[in-house]
C-alpha cells in the first residue's frame, strides 16, 4: 500500500480528501459527493484517452464503475424512481464496463454527460 501511494501523491491525497467529506456527509450529500466523483473519473479516463489513444484508461474507469454500481445499490427503496434509477445506473455501469476492454470515447463522453446532468439536479434540489 505505502509504494502505491509514494508513487502518486496526489491521488493518494485526493483519496484521503473524499474519504474525509464522506465521513462528513449526511443524506443527499453522499449521492451528491458520488457523482462529482463519477464525473470527475470519467473526466480523467477521457484525458487519458487524449494522451494514449490505444489504451483503455481501467483506473479511472473502474473507479467509475464502482461509483455507477454503489448508486444503483443504494437508491431508497421507498424512492418512486427506485426501478428507473437502478435500471438507469445499471445501464451506465455496464456501458463503462465495456468501455474498459475497449474505450470508446464518445461512449465515455455521454455517460459522463448523464451523470453530470444527475450531479445538476442534485444541486439544484
Amino acid at each position: 500500500m505505502t509504494a502505491l501511494l509514494s508513487r502518486n501523491p496526489a491521488a493518494a491525497y485526493r483519496r484521503v480528501e473524499v474519504d474525509a467529506r464522506i465521513e462528513a456527509a449526511r443524506g443527499g450529500e453522499l449521492t451528491r459527493i458520488c457523482l462529482e466523483e463519477v464525473v470527475t473519473a470519467l473526466g480523467q479516463a477521457l484525458l487519458a484517452i487524449e494522451r494514449n489513444p490505444g489504451v483503455a484508461p481501467r483506473e479511472a474507469l473502474a473507479r467509475a464503475h464502482g461509483i455507477a454500481l454503489w448508486l444503483g445499490r443504494s437508491v431508497d427503496p421507498a424512492n418512486p424512481l427506485h426501478e428507473a434509477l437502478v435500471q438507469f445506473y445499471g445501464g451506465l455501469a455496464s456501458l463503462i464496463r465495456r468501455n474498459m476492454v475497449r474505450a470508446v470515447p464518445e461512449e465515455i463522453a455521454q455517460v459522463r454527460c448523464d451523470f453530470a446532468d444527475l450531479l445538476e439536479a442534485a444541486e439544484a434540489s
